[in-house]
């Protein structure tokens, strides 16, 4: 079982660390048709998430009426996207094709271009690992409504769209005039957060059992911020905003299906 947990929470990482990967193959930044396509694929896989693996559940472990099932769906979600809204307020940052970095209340940051690009990616991927991780602890606790199976279909769903993210982080950080290298290393570690994030949901839980459901729609919530915040308007702006709705659409359903069918 420790090995199957162990797996499940490094196959995140793993997409993110293959996709930085192709900075060694890539010659150019990715074209932005792709680069559109991969944004809205992203965003439809963590909304798919965040419905299917973690809002649902939580509602239906919540212990409290059917009236009431909501509570702990709507209170966590909220803590979640207040917590990410405050992360995003404090920690310097910069998003792609954007020169105004974020996070440095109105001042300059000392940070470099591709560190605070690192960081913004980061902020992303805390979410992706706080989910897998709380889904986890779901199992762990032999919670009905989750399962390890599909706590594996959740980390397979976000590694797949960690591996085009990966590329569309370490592409840019080459073209900041850093190394292939360096800017691996960078899009690696980025994703680093994502089995820490998870680790620290699974020792919450376990210490905090009725608590998991509040813990489940937290990481719905954090997720959704960063699909509304970061990813819906960098894959809207400018041409081919159609093909970022192409990709949402395959993004969800992919995602959808994986958890109804192995969840």
């Amino acid at each position: 079982m420790a090995g199957t947990i162990a797996l499940g929470l490094l196959i995140p990482f793993a997409g993110t660390t293959l996709g930085s990967a192709m900075v060694f193959f890539m010659k150019n930044e990715i074209p932005e048709k792709l680069q559109k396509t991969l944004l809205g694929f992203a965003s439809g896989v963590m909304v798919a998430a965040s419905v299917w693996s973690l809002l649902i559940p939580s509602m239906e472990m919540s212990g409290m009426s059917e009236q009431l099932s909501f509570v702990p769906a709507a209170v966590g979600m909220a803590v979640g996207m207040g917590f990410l809204l405050l992360m995003d307020e404090v920690i310097p940052h910069l998003h792609l094709n954007t020169d105004v970095p974020e996070g440095t209340r109105g001042g300059q940051s000392s940070l470099s271009r591709s560190v605070m690009l690192m960081l913004a990616v980061t902020l992303h991927n805390l979410p992706e690992g706080m989910a897998v991780g709380v889904v986890f602890a779901g199992a762990l606790a032999g919670q009905a409504e989750v399962s390890f199976a599909g706590a594996m279909s959740l980390a397979i769903g976000i590694a797949i769209q960690n591996f085009p993210e990966g590329a569309i982080i370490s592409m840019p950080l080459k073209g900041t005039g850093i190394s292939r290298s360096k800017a691996f290393l960078y899009g690696t570690l980025s994703g680093a957060v994502e089995p820490v994030g998870a680790l620290l949901m699974i020792v919450l839980s376990s210490m905090l059992t009725p608590m998991l459901p509040y813990f489940l729609s937290f990481a719905a919530g954090a997720m959704i911020y960063v699909v509304i915040e970061e990813l819906i308007p960098e894959a809207s702006e400018g041409v081919h905003t159609n093909l970022s709705t192409i990709g949402f659409a395959a993004g969800f359903i992919l995602m959808m299906i994986l958890d109804v069918t192995l969840g």
